[in-house]
């Protein structure tokens, strides 16, 4: 290991050889222009070699660092990488979840805390991601994911299916809210990747014209959208499901359409699962299950 120059020396050289600028290198890096151009120098005097040609007030690499630059790349990214696997691994107790944001924040952050109260001597830390996660890289014991599946190397048991509900803020256009489908349609509306065509069949009426109004593609943003008054979404009841309960949010027809994509509980097939976990979310999405064969959210 006696070859192994500063990290503070590896680290400024990577930045201006990807950067093409010592200014730039040290505002990425939050020091001075002066300590990036010293660990250069310094470096450069360990190795005995020029790393860059100076060009006026700039540097360009030369063919030596070039080289040189590709190989410290990579080593600092497997650094990086085996500092994010050795922090994302579960500590002893510890359960770590992976779903997505949105599910996340609106179906089981509200239910959680039944589940930490029962178990009180349980770490739960919640994987949260758009992305579809490697639950061994995620250091996941366990997924909520939505989709059809099936997914390689992992057990999957359907959690619950989901609804497409309509839904907007009770005080839209001063709280003469639509009470018909084709009334709904002539709103103010919000559109998002969801389409609309399975809600618009059961309502019996076209598709809407894709021109114009607001598009997110993000469901808590629709969802806020909606909350603010800026018109009427069609979202997942799942995630609106505790809008609507509170009153922030109200549903404007009785018509529901099924959504396309069940949430799933995924682990891997050669992991220990969280039983305890598994269990409770079963009884939650029975339980969801029942409140939304009851009352269900309320229509205006």
């Amino acid at each position: 290991m006696n070859d192994l120059p500063p990290m503070n020396a590896l680290r400024c050289f990577e930045a201006v050889a990807r950067l093409g600028s010592v200014g730039r290198a040290a505002e990425e890096l939050h020091v001075t222009h002066s300590a990036v151009s010293q660990q250069l120098r310094q470096l450069e005097s360990l190795l005995g070699l020029a790393l860059f040609e100076r060009e006026g007030r700039g540097v360009r690499l030369a063919e030596n660092g070039r080289l040189y630059a590709l190989q410290v790349r990579e080593a600092l990214h497997g650094i990086g990488d085996a500092t994010r696997a050795l922090r994302i691994r579960p500590r002893a107790g510890e359960l770590v979840v992976a779903l997505m944001p949105s599910f996340g924040q609106h179906w089981l952050l509200p239910r959680l805390p039944r589940y930490l109260a029962a178990h009180p001597g349980r770490r739960v830390r919640l994987q949260a991601s758009l992305d579809l996660q490697d639950l061994r890289q995620a250091g996941a014991q366990l997924a909520i994911r939505m989709g059809q599946g099936p997914w390689d190397g992992l057990v999957q048991e359907e959690l619950f299916t989901d609804e497409l509900v309509m839904v907007a803020a009770p005080g839209l256009n001063g709280g003469a809210l639509s009470r018909t489908p084709a009334e709904v349609l002539q709103c103010p509306l919000i559109r998002s990747a969801e389409s609309w065509a399975p809600w618009c069949q059961r309502a019996g009426l076209p598709e809407p014209s894709p021109e114009g109004g607001l598009w997110i593609n993000d469901s808590n943003l629709s969802l806020e959208a909606a909350r603010l008054g800026m018109g009427v979404a069609l979202e997942r009841l799942s995630l609106a499901d505790g809008l609507l309960r509170r009153g922030e949010l109200v549903a404007l027809t009785d018509i529901r359409a099924p959504y396309a994509y069940p949430y799933w509980l995924v682990w891997p097939q050669a992991g220990a699962p969280p039983l305890d976990f598994i269990a409770w979310l079963r009884e939650e999405a029975q339980r969801y299950a029942a409140e939304r064969q009851g009352a269900g959210p309320p229509a205006r």
